[in-house]
């Protein structure tokens, strides 16, 4: 079984296509702008790229940072098509650093479900310490209730012309398993790979108190501010 997205990582963005990404970028740079963050910052667990692309389109300076060398690789391939300028670094949210003090950092999409519940804090330190202070962090969490009642002990599948995959997930605790199978086509032909993905399930209370104790004033809302069932959003402000 390879490690997450070595084979995803060059689908990614492809594959959720219909996550609303438009959307979902402007109300990330509404949010930036209503915390009055400035202009330089990173994108934490940035995958192919998309909300990386979108905030030096509004005119942020940001870095891409992933822990997935197949994640970048394709981020790099999107962002020289679409004629964006962007830097791509290979990076692990538990251990950032930076050359600089940034404006803001932004997680987006599951980022921290990706965090086990004993590194938690210490993801919440290394950003805090890239920050500078007042800076803003926003991230968001797939809620306990999505992981637990929708993706948790539930299969999904996708054939598409080109790529065609099966999603098994087991709930185990604190945590989901997912087992990934991909059937690439190559020609007339179908490559299979095999990939496992752990996704941790993080309370919105706990979650909270590991950010008041790594430095940071929060607030929380659900997904485009809506209503916070499947996805929990989390504003931040470095103290």
């Amino acid at each position: 079984m390879a490690n997450s997205y070595s084979a995803l990582g060059r689908w990614f963005e492809y594959l959720n296509d219909d996550c609303g990404y438009e959307q979902w970028s402007q109300y990330l740079i509404e949010r930036l702008k209503k915390c009055g963050a400035g202009s330089r910052g990173v994108d934490i667990g940035c995958g192919n790229g998309y909300f990386t692309r979108a905030l030096i389109k509004a005119g942020y300076s940001v870095a891409g940072i992933d822990i997935s060398p197949e994640m970048l690789d394709k981020a790099q391939q999107i962002s020289f098509k679409e004629g964006v300028r962007a830097e791509f670094l290979l990076g692990d949210i538990t251990k950032l650093k930076l050359n600089f003090k940034a404006d803001f950092c932004v997680a987006v999409n599951d980022c921290l479900n990706y965090v086990s519940k004993d590194k938690l804090k210490t993801a919440f330190a290394r950003v805090h310490s890239c920050l500078k202070k007042g800076g803003t962090f926003i991230f968001d969490i797939s809620s306990s209730h999505k992981l637990k009642n929708i993706i948790g002990n539930n299969l999904f599948a996708e054939d598409r012309e080109d790529l065609t995959y099966l999603w098994f997930n087991k709930l185990e605790g604190d945590s989901v398993t997912m087992d990934l199978t991909l059937f690439e086509k190559q020609g007339e032909k179908y490559a299979r790979s095999d990939e496992r993905h752990i996704q941790y399930i993080h309370e919105e209370d706990d979650v909270c108190a590991a950010l008041k104790e790594a430095g940071f004033e929060v607030e929380t809302e659900g997904h485009l501010g809506g209503e916070k069932t499947e996805r929990i959003n989390f504003i931040c402000t470095r103290l």
